[in-house]
């Protein structure tokens, strides 16, 4: 499979020449997702299709709040579904940001 054509935006920590896309699809979604660009997104929806990244994606380690409500309207799920928003609302920040 080809990859997806995407901009290194969000890969500034890694060598993007050397990602594999399907040994490490779940750490490409929440990068793509937390830091990419709208085209970029909407690349990774084609690449990986939304039953796919709706399997993964709730496995992530850490998405942004306007990220969360995002992936929970296009895939239809509640936070609660995701393991980050249960780690979240165990350890609380002390400020509201």
């Amino acid at each position: 499979m080809l990859k997806p054509s995407i901009s290194q935006k969000a890969f500034w920590d890694i060598s993007f020449d050397k990602l594999d896309f399907e040994k490490s699809s779940l750490y490409v979604m929440e990068k793509v997702f937390n830091y990419g660009s709208w085209a970029d997104q909407l690349a990774i929806m084609k690449y990986y299709s939304l039953p796919r990244i709706k399997q993964e994606i709730v496995h992530a380690s850490y998405l942004r709040k306007p990220v969360l409500s995002f992936l929970c309207t296009i895939l239809q799920l509640d936070k609660t579904d995701f393991s980050c928003y249960n780690k979240m609302q165990l350890n609380p920040l002390p400020w509201h940001y």
